[in-house]
C-alpha cells in the first residue's frame, strides 16, 4: 500500500512554541497543521489514494489537490493580490467547482504530492516575504485595485490553520481505513 514517495516534514519538530510572538505562533501552529496532514496523507501508492470511506466522495488524493490549490490562492491572491496560478488558471470553476478534487484521481502519487509539496515551499516563502514586509498585520493588497480591501496575512494564517485542521480530520478516518495508520500527532523528526 506504500508509494516509494517518503513522507517528510521540513520542521524536526510538530510542536508549535508554547511561548513565541504572535507569528511564531501562528506559523508553527500552520506548520503542525501541514505535517500532520503529510502524515496522514503520505506515502500511499495510487489505489490507497483514491479510496473513499462511503458515504463521502473525498480521497486523499483529492485532499492533497485541493490543499494545493488552497495554498497556492491564500499566498498567491489573498496576501499578494496576483493572478490565480497555473493549473488553478485555466480551470472552468464554474462549471466544476470541484475539480481539484474530481481530477485527483487522474494523477500519479507523484504529481500529488510533488504539487502539494511544491504549493506548500511557495506559501512559504510569501508569507516569509509578507512577515518580514509588515507581520501578521500586513495587509493583502492589489497593486492594480487599490480599492479592493483583502485580509490581512494573520487572517489567512488562521484560515490556513482552520482548513488544515478540517481536513486533517477527513485525512484521519480515510487514512485509518486504508491501512490502520492512526494517532493524533505525526512521528517526531530527528533534526539532520
Amino acid at each position: 500500500m506504500t508509494s516509494d514517495q517518503p513522507s517528510q516534514t521540513d520542521q524536526p519538530s510538530t510542536d508549535p512554541p508554547v511561548a513565541a510572538d504572535e507569528a511564531t505562533t501562528l506559523l508553527g501552529f500552520l506548520e503542525r497543521q501541514r505535517a500532520t496532514f503529510e502524515w496522514k496523507a503520505g506515502s500511499l501508492d495510487s489505489a490507497s489514494l483514491r479510496a473513499r470511506l462511503a458515504p463521502s466522495s473525498m480521497t486523499l488524493g483529492g485532499l492533497l489537490k485541493h490543499l494545493a490549490r488552497f495554498e497556492d490562492d491564500m499566498s498567491t491572491e489573498w496576501l499578494h493580490g496576483r493572478s490565480q496560478l497555473p493549473p488553478w488558471n485555466a480551470v472552468d470553476w464554474q462549471a466544476n467547482p470541484d475539480w481539484d478534487w474530481d481530477s485527483a484521481a487522474e494523477e500519479t502519487p507523484a504529481q500529488l504530492y510533488g504539487r502539494w509539496r511544491a504549493a506548500v515551499a511557495r506559501s512559504r516563502a510569501l508569507f516569509a516575504e509578507a512577515m518580514a514586509d509588515a507581520g501578521p498585520g500586513r495587509q493583502g493588497t492589489i497593486a492594480s485595485r487599490p480599492d479592493i480591501e483583502l485580509p490581512s496575512l494573520r487572517y489567512i494564517l488562521l484560515n490556513m490553520i482552520e482548513e488544515y485542521a478540517r481536513h486533517n480530520g477527513h485525512a484521519d478516518l480515510i487514512r485509518e481505513s486504508v491501512d490502520g495508520l492512526a494517532g493524533q500527532d505525526p512521528p517526531r523528526q530527528e533534526p539532520p
